[in-house]
């Protein structure tokens, strides 16, 4: 059974801009990877907007402080929340987001400690109460589990629909069905976060749980629009909007390294080892740069005794003469 959507001509739209952008990322990251101190700040980002949503209080700082391993004061449940938060989104490298056994997994990680039946399917019927009105009745509890296996069928053999619009259909699936007793918001965004990763690496340093926190109150009402039409398209819709704006957000904040010649060389170095190469191969390993760069930046090897050269002009092939030396660093953002 394939979950009810419809591809748009927007959705197509969305999906045909977001992948202009995953491919500006990952020029970028061909310059120089996002620094470690931006992918800490956008993990913890992450971790305290996902549990935000759910009520938790503990503000960056003691996340922050949390992920650092530190004690902090506050109430013993939320330390958990964050807690487990933390190592489940340190798990997702781990995960085959097709595998229903690391969805099992991963919930028994998110509800460690928090819930008895951590990482098993409820027993009981439930329905998402928002004030004091029950907005969504879940399916019967003992029709989740061939729900579950029939939602993992379709993600693992459906091959026509974009990999970004199967990971929100998931992403609304999970809360629809709602297959466990606490922890589906968490886990329904934890599952998105493992299916963006895998698709474009890049998603792993962007927080989108940040931007669904600041649009909390619409990601909620296309929830709602979703379930009452018996269809995620509006959700998918929104999800994906939310991701250009979190991967625009993204892009906005990293700046690659500013590599000069030395850093260049200290690059290919790494890459080449001792191996022959052209100028043309060292231009595919820094694709930006230009072909008189690349041979300004072989001549200044030569020069410095870095690098043998054997023939001239189109001839030429290089080879280092000992290990790398340590890098020389330059960098803006």
């Amino acid at each position: 059974m394939q979950p009810p959507f419809q591809i748009t001509l927007e959705i197509v739209g969305l999906c045909a801009e977001l992948e202009r952008l995953i491919g500006r990322s990952e020029g970028l990251g061909a310059a120089a990877p996002p620094t470690p101190q931006l992918r800490r700040k956008n993990r913890i980002r992450t971790v305290q907007a996902t549990t935000a949503i759910e009520g938790n209080t503990l503000p960056l700082e003691q996340v922050t402080a949390l992920l650092e391993g530190k004690r902090v004061r506050g109430p013993a449940r939320e330390v958990a929340e964050v807690e487990n938060a933390i190592a489940a989104y340190a798990l997702v490298p781990t995960l085959d987001p097709f595998a229903e056994r690391d969805l099992l997994r991963a919930h028994a990680t998110l509800l460690q400690g928090l819930a008895d039946d951590a990482g098993r399917y409820r027993r009981g019927n439930v329905g998402v109460v928002t004030g004091s009105r029950v907005t969504h009745i879940a399916p019967p509890a003992r029709r989740v589990p061939a729900l579950m296996r029939e939602l993992f069928r379709f993600a693992r053999r459906e091959r026509s629909t974009p990999a970004l619009v199967k990971a929100c259909v998931l992403h609304y699936e999970l809360e629809f069905i709602h297959p466990f007793s606490d922890g589906n918001g968490r886990l329904g965004r934890l599952w998105q976060h493992a299916l963006l990763c895998q698709h474009a690496p890049v998603f792993a340093n962007v927080p989108v749980e940040s931007v669904i926190k600041q649009r909390q109150e619409e990601y909620y009402a296309a929830l709602a629009r979703s379930d009452r039409a018996g269809d995620a398209t509006d959700f998918v819709r929104f999800m994906l909007q939310v991701l250009h704006a979190a991967l625009e957000g993204f892009l906005r904040e990293y700046r690659p390294m500013r590599l000069d010649a030395t850093a260049r060389l200290d690059q290919a170095a790494r890459h080449f080892g001792k191996r022959r190469f052209s100028r043309k191969d060292y231009l595919e390993l820094h694709p930006t740069l230009s072909a008189p760069t690349a041979s300004r930046d072989l001549r200044t090897g030569v020069e410095l005794a870095l690098l043998r050269i054997e023939g001239d002009k189109r001839t030429a092939r290089y080879a280092f003469r000992s290990a790398p030396r340590a890098r020389s660093r330059s960098s803006r953002g």
